[in-house]
């Protein structure tokens, strides 16, 4: 909505053609006709892999509460920068984040910090595809798995690289101490409050899904990039790209 009839007096700097104001006119009512669209994301490569566990369980319950979910299997996925990005799971792993309206991310605690398998699938997500990254707008869940007391040192990286990719992380997260002893010998997590916060987080991000999705584009509209030119888009995606910065 353009503002052009307010007096600008007091923000000499604004460019009035392209300053609009939020208005709740401009959200979309209805909520599209299709399941929501989940990507689920795990941080170890181990046969019994807990964070893996997690997220089968997350993703039972996220079909469960109607979304369709795709699980990334990390196995085989080149270290970011070894590659050009034409290794099939690179392009497998770009292809389900542009797929992607909510993603899930669980990773272990190792050394105090999420794991560098973890790290390393976020880091094959292009900065930006067309001067937009590919994961802006997205709803994000995010959860750790321990293997001694309950920490928070792994969900509160994520909850930062999730802000660095433009994500709309919700609240709530889980945090599975002494993840070995929750789930039986079949993979299944047992009942306790940490599956009941599960079950919390994966509601949360289902409702926050179906409220961005169709509003994304709206949502993330900034008026800082409305008055760049192409060209001055073009220069500052390119320093970004090479220099890996915002």
């Amino acid at each position: 909505m353009s503002v052009t009839d307010i007096t600008y007096s007091e923000l000499p700097n604004i460019d009035t053609n392209e300053f609009s104001i939020p208005n709740s006119a401009s959200l979309q009512p209805d909520s599209g006709t299709h399941k929501p669209r989940i990507l689920l994301l795990y941080g170890s490569l181990r046969e019994r892999s807990f964070s893996r566990l997690a997220i089968e369980e997350s993703a039972r319950l996220l079909e469960a509460y109607g979304a369709e979910t795709r699980i990334f299997d990390p196995t085989g996925l080149p270290q970011p920068d070894s590659d050009d990005g034409s290794h099939p799971k690179v392009k497998e792993l770009r292809e389900l984040m542009i797929w992607s309206e909510g993603q899930v991310w669980c990773s272990p605690e190792r050394h105090g910090a999420m794991t560098g398998i973890m790290k390393s699938q976020i880091d094959w997500v292009p900065l930006n595809m067309g001067g937009v990254r590919p994961t802006q707008g997205k709803t994000l869940a995010i959860m750790q798995v321990c293997g001694g007391s309950q920490s928070f040192n792994a969900v509160n990286q994520m909850r930062i690289l999730g802000r660095w990719m433009r994500m709309v992380t919700i609240p709530n997260q889980s945090s599975v101490a002494k993840a070995f002893l929750e789930f039986d010998e079949t993979g299944r997590m047992k009942p306790s409050p940490y599956y009941n916060r599960i079950v919390d987080v994966m509601e949360e991000l289902m409702k926050f899904t179906l409220l961005l999705r169709d509003n994304k584009e709206y949502l993330v509209d900034r008026y800082s990039e409305r008055v760049e030119t192409a060209e001055q888009v073009s220069k500052r995606v390119n320093q970004a790209s090479s220099g890996e910065t915002k």
